[in-house]
């Protein structure tokens, strides 16, 4: 791959506030995951009540991602990032300062829903700087964002352990306010990106395709897989194998340091070979490893086994946006929205699949083995997407630059 072509391509500038953006904002979004340990042993929290706990983040953005996707259409991805960002503010603070109780924390957890979001701002902010042929590498470096996973879990329970949980939320408002100046001097909106017009990205009109649900259904299974790990594998490592939260957060941050690292690659082998082929060794791998760990294997076995996961479904990630990327073109602002929202959907119902779990039938193997079959069905339905789209598309699903 020549790096000098992709970066004449487009405005390396805006990539990178694309990148800041998103990796700052995720790490943000994913913080009561990585404390939800804490917050569980202050708090005397059962199973399911820590698994809703950390979910809800991921549920809330899921709306907010539909709302930013079409505002960033309609008024540009610098300005409503700016808003989005400056917004996040309001929910570390209260955490900081006043949140001590569950029901606060909900609340906290809900709002901070508006840094998941930051997905809708950040992809369509790289993509519509970058010609087709680019498409999957843009978005898989803006994408790599996913890497703010890896400083909140690795950093936030050692932070913790010192300070205790509360002081966490507080020093996160520093990054958030270093990576809201660079944006806005970074950032620059598209061409594309006119804030007239508003009719021809409508959401409506998106929604009445079916390759808008197929795609949202794709990338419910690989970035909520990969989310929902990076939220509940903290408490999980504690609560399964009695491991140290520190180390509990570093074995997590190791995974999502591979998939937020191979989604870009995700993107670019989806550029070369096709993002359905892309895809279908993916989930066949995901499903494997699940079924796999659903036993409950000893911990070093896990301890390989789930980052693994991890690596396979930030590749996934990066994959089903090439197609995104290909098949909606200047339309990228309010579909990244939706689908960006299944994810966020599917990265809610896997913490609170495995706490109710957990509470219910008293072992997590049986919600990963749940994990394993919707993996399986994705596998299913790449595989049958495969020879539509190279129809329907006129082999865009799989053509090569």
């Amino acid at each position: 791959m020549q790096l000098r072509p992709f970066m004449q391509a487009g405005h390396p500038r805006s990539l990178v506030a694309a990148l800041v953006h998103f990796d700052v904002s995720f790490m943000t979004w994913v913080l009561l995951g990585a404390l939800g340990a804490y917050v569980g042993e202050d708090l005397g929290l059962s199973a399911s009540e820590k698994g809703l706990l950390v979910a809800l983040p991921l549920l809330s953005a899921a709306g907010c991602r539909i709302l930013l996707g079409i505002l960033a259409d309609r008024f540009g991805p610098k300005r409503v990032g700016t808003v989005s960002m400056a917004l996040t503010l309001l929910p570390l603070g209260w955490g900081w300062l006043g949140a001590g109780g569950y029901g606060e924390l909900l609340a906290v957890g809900l709002l901070l829903g508006i840094a998941g979001a930051s997905f809708a701002i950040s992809l369509p902010l790289a993509s519509r700087w970058y010609p087709p042929r680019y498409q999957g590498l843009a978005m898989g470096i803006a994408g790599a964002g996913n890497s703010g996973t890896v400083v909140t879990t690795l950093l936030a329970p050692r932070i913790a352990e010192q300070l205790g949980w509360q002081a966490v939320l507080g020093i996160a408002m520093v990054p958030v306010s270093l990576a809201l100046a660079t944006f806005v001097m970074l950032a620059k909106d598209p061409p594309a990106a006119r804030p007239v017009d508003a009719a021809r990205p409508s959401l409506t009109r998106v929604l009445r395709e079916a390759d808008s649900w197929r795609l949202c259904g794709l990338y419910a299974v690989t970035f909520g897989g990969f989310v929902g790990l990076a939220s509940f594998l903290p408490t999980f490592f504690v609560d399964q194998y009695d491991l140290a939260k520190v180390d509990a957060g570093a074995l997590t941050a190791a995974g999502a340091a591979l998939g937020s690292l191979l989604r870009p690659v995700g993107g670019h082998l989806g550029d070369r070979l096709g993002g359905t082929v892309v895809l279908t060794g993916v989930y066949l791998t995901v499903a494997v490893l699940f079924l796999a760990l659903a036993g409950l294997p000893p911990v070093g076995m896990a301890a390989v086994g789930f980052p693994a996961a991890m690596a396979m479904l930030g590749v996934g990630n990066g994959a089903v946006f090439q197609l995104v990327g290909l098949r909606y073109g200047e339309r990228i602002g309010v579909v990244t929205g939706l689908v960006g929202a299944a994810g966020g959907l599917g990265g809610f119902f896997l913490p609170t699949l495995l706490g109710f779990a957990k509470d219910l039938a008293g072992s997590y193997g049986v919600g990963l083995a749940v994990l394993s079959g919707a993996a399986a069905a994705a596998l299913v339905g790449t595989l049958m997407l495969r020879g539509l789209w190279r129809a329907s598309w006129g082999n865009l699903a799989e053509a090569r630059p």
